[in-house]
């Protein structure tokens, strides 16, 4: 049941970046891959933080966080 929590968050969290990180997502699949990669990365970097958010919310916001900073270093490499 964890696994499939973990895809649901997943999916909200990266299509919140899509909607917040100029631009409507990358579909459903993409959307769970970013949300579910931003996860981790906004993991590591509350741990950087020291930052410690509990719940779904709280997931839900480390997940779309991370999500956002993966979109926006994605841009920087597709900048010409």
């Amino acid at each position: 049941m964890e696994f499939i929590w973990f895809i649901v968050i997943g999916g909200v969290a990266g299509w919140l970046a899509g909607l917040l990180f100029k631009g409507s997502g990358f579909g459903i699949l993409g959307n769970i891959i970013v949300g579910i990669l931003g996860g981790f990365v906004g993991g590591w970097l509350a741990g950087l933080l020291e930052i410690n958010f509990g719940g779904l919310l709280g997931q839900l916001l480390v997940a779309a966080g991370g999500a956002i900073v993966l979109l926006w270093v994605v841009s920087l490499f597709k900048r010409k």
